[in-house]
This record gives C-alpha cells, sequence and structure tokens, in this order.
C-alpha cells in the first residue's frame, strides 16, 4: 500500500519544529532539487520537455552526490546537460580545496613550525589570532570527507591505469624530510578517468608501492589492462606483483630523456628526430622492426643507447597493443603530470608540510575536486565507441578472410 503523501502545512509545521531529523533532511533535498532544476531550465533556455526557440542544450540524466549539510548527509540527484555542464551554485566547486589549504596554513602557524612564507600569508588572511582548538575543529571536519574519498569503494573496472609521484617536505619527529606522494588515476569502461587513490610515505620502495597497489585492489580496483609509470624498479616490481596480467608502459617522455643522457650534447636533437621515427609507425611490429634499425644504426658510434632501446623496446612499444585512438595518452605519464602540477602549485603555498596528515589533507582535497571537474566534463576522456574497440579481441586479417570463407 503507497504511503500517503504529507500535506503542504503538514511538512513545512515539521520543518520549522527543527525535531525531526528525517523531515529536515528531506526538505533540504527537495528544496535543493527545486533551485537545480531552477538553474538548469535558465541554463538550457527551456522547462523539462518543453520545446523552445531559445534552448541551448538539452538535459542528459543525473549523477548522485552527497552533500553535506547541519542537518545530515543528502543525497542530491545533479542533473547533467549536453552540450556543456552543470554545477549547482549551492555546493560551490573548488570550495574543499580551498579550505584544506587555509586548514594547513592554520596548523602549520598554530604549531610553529611554519616557513616565512606560511607566516606572511597568516597575517595577510589575518588568522594569527587563531587557536588550536579552532584548527582542530575545522580539520575534524575536512579529514573524514577526505579519508572517505581515500577509501570508498571501487565499483568498475579500469583498463588503463596511470600511476606517478611528487615529493614534499614534511616535518616528521622535529625533522624536516622529503615525503613520496603517490597517486592513481583510471579510466572506466565507459572511458571516464577518475581519481582512484592517494598516499603519502617515506620512499617509493616496492614494498611502499605493493602496499599501495594492494589497497587499490582490496578496495575493488580489477579489470587492468595497462599500467603507464616512470621505470622505477620498486614500482615495476609492484606491478608485476600486485597486477599481475596487466601490461606496462614505460612514460616514453623519461625514457627520452634517460636515452638522450647518454647521447653528446651536439647530437642529442638529431638522434631525438631518429628515435622518434620509432614512434610515428602504425602498429606495434613495425615500429619494433623500426626500433631494430634504429639501434643497428647507432650502435657503432652510440653503443649504450642502442642496448638502451633494445633493452626497453617491449616496455616502451607496450600502448601500440591498444586502440589507435588511445595511444596519444597512453605512451606516457603526461596525463598526471598536469595533476601533479597542480598539486605542486597548491603545496608550494605552504612549503613545509607539519604532518603528514596534513599533507593528506590537502593533496586528498585536490584531488577530489579534480574527481568531481571530471565526472561533469563535457567530453569523456576517451569515447565509448573507441573503449568498445578495446573490449573486441583484433582478428588477424588473414584470419578474418580464413573466418569468412568457412562461413
Amino acid at each position: 500500500m503507497a504511503k500517503p503523501r504529507m500535506d503542504l502545512s503538514t511538512f513545512v509545521g515539521k520543518l520549522l519544529e527543527e525535531q525531526d531529523g528525517d523531515v529536515l533532511r528531506e526538505g533540504v533535498r527537495v528544496l535543493a532539487q527545486a533551485l537545480m532544476e531552477t538553474e538548469v531550465t535558465g541554463l538550457v533556455g527551456a522547462e523539462r520537455h518543453e520545446r523552445s526557440e531559445d534552448r541551448t542544450a538539452y538535459r542528459n540524466g543525473t549523477r548522485v552526490r552527497s552533500w553535506d549539510t547541519r542537518v545530515g548527509t543528502v543525497d542530491l540527484a545533479i542533473p547533467k546537460v549536453r552540450p556543456g555542464s552543470y554545477f549547482p551554485s549551492l555546493l560551490q566547486p573548488r570550495r574543499r580545496a580551498e579550505q584544506a589549504l587555509l586548514t594547513v596554513v592554520q596548523e602549520a602557524y598554530v604549531h610553529g613550525v611554519s616557513t616565512r612564507k606560511v607566516d606572511d600569508l597568516v597575517k595577510g588572511l589575518g588568522l594569527d589570532g587563531i587557536s588550536k582548538s579552532e584548527v582542530s575543529r575545522i580539520c575534524g571536519e575536512l579529514d573524514p570527507v577526505v579519508e572517505a574519498f581515500r577509501s570508498r569503494r571501487l565499483t568498475t573496472e579500469y583498463p588503463y591505469v596511470w600511476l606517478d609521484a611528487t615529493y614534499h617536505k614534511v616535518r616528521i619527529d622535529g625533522r624536516v624530510v622529503s615525503q613520496a606522494t603517490v597517486v592513481a588515476i583510471g579510466v572506466t569502461l565507459d572511458g571516464e578517468r577518475q581519481i582512484l587513490g592517494v598516499d603519502v610515505g617515506a620512499s617509493e620502495d616496492r614494498g611502499f608501492w605493493t602496499a599501495f597497489l594492494r589497497s587499490l585492489v582490496k578496495r575493488g580496483l580489477a579489470g587492468v589492462r595497462l599500467v603507464i609509470s616512470d621505470a622505477h624498479e620498486g614500482l615495476k616490481q609492484a606491478i608485476g606483483t600486485v597486477l599481475n596480467g596487466a601490461a606496462w608502459q614505460r612514460c616514453r617522455v623519461h625514457f627520452m630523456r634517460n636515452l638522450l643522457a647518454t647521447v653528446p650534447q651536439a647530437m642529442r636533437e638529431p638522434i631525438a628526430a631518429i628515435v622518434r621515427t620509432i614512434f610515428a609507425q602504425p602498429d606495434h611490429a613495425s615500429a619494433l622492426t623500426q626500433l631494430h634499425k634504429v639501434a643497428d644504426g647507432l650502435r657503432a658510434r652510440l653503443p649504450q643507447a642502442a642496448a638502451l632501446l633494445e633493452d626497453a623496446a617491449e616496455d616502451i612499444l607496450a600502448h601500440k597493443h591498444f586502440p589507435e585512438e588511445h595511444r596519444r595518452q597512453l605512451h606516457s605519464t603526461n596525463p598526471l603530470e598536469r595533476l601533479n602540477k597542480e598539486i605542486k602549485r597548491r603545496s608550494n603555498v605552504v612549503g613545509i608540510f607539519p604532518n603528514v596528515k596534513a599533507t593528506i589533507r590537502l593533496v586528498g582535497a585536490i584531488l577530489l575536486e579534480q574527481d568531481d571537474e571530471w565526472a561533469v566534463a563535457e567530453r569523456r576522456y576517451f569515447s565509448v565507441e573507441s573503449m568498445k574497440r578495446l573490449l573486441t579481441p583484433l582478428v588477424p586479417a588473414s584470419d578474418h578472410e580464413l573466418l569468412m570463407a568457412i562461413a
């Protein structure tokens, strides 16, 4: 039997009493949905299902996002539009990352471990009278949000995964030490990018990377076909151990730097041009053939460069086994490097983090906001059609002709 609908006067009365938490949350949700519907109508130029000459875009379903309010967490169905994107004004994008940066500055200040740069920021923001209890309160609100994001379940498959690290100065036991901040991003079967995880540790050795990758698998990471990263030996070993069965693509940008470091300065530009002819080939077989030709040509005068090419052949050409439309993004860690630059831009404001938790708070908040922006992006990272080609095994031409003859 259907539950009778509450009349409007009773509903408003319940809200004004501020005693029924469920009713309050439902009221906030209803009002928020109405506000978003009004904003989307103005954005697309037409009401839902309305035919209008003023229409500039169309509604394209919704995505669910949790919204933390004073009456509890409310699940909102945020409308999506096509073409373009929509983000509700009431959620204020980027607010969480800026708040995280502010708390790190505050925490550094109240613990007396800030740099001159942080001291100047604190005075400029008018925060020099802030107390430790106030900082603890703000951090207590942010940390659970970031931790929930870092530990959330990964509920789909991720054929492509990028891994990279950047370094931050962190005060630990009274000493300032360099800590590795590792980040993983992936692409779903629908071609959309997501932040998979982030962690901070003492080094990039095999044990640290293995623990990080195992934490991703424990949270649901599956279906990985290609991992793109730099050639850290510990990371490569960890990938082979934890993501057994996935191919590994060595970052081509980093490889070229390593290769040209073995070449005299005057020869680097022409050698780089010659090596790039390998990557210009249309498929893996022709690229591998060209690589051997280039290595043979270099062996007499540049034996070290030739050996490096031969040894890394399969690692730098792994992306050639995947759809052509994807290869430009698969041959290097550049997609993650750009994200690391944004992290560095924000973290440089701090200089030295007061502790590891503060590092995770700021970096995690930045990544959470980036994940939100990717979720509402107008275009997918890879098209659905190209992802279908990834999932369809390629049949060689000769085999295809044989199958057609049999049929």
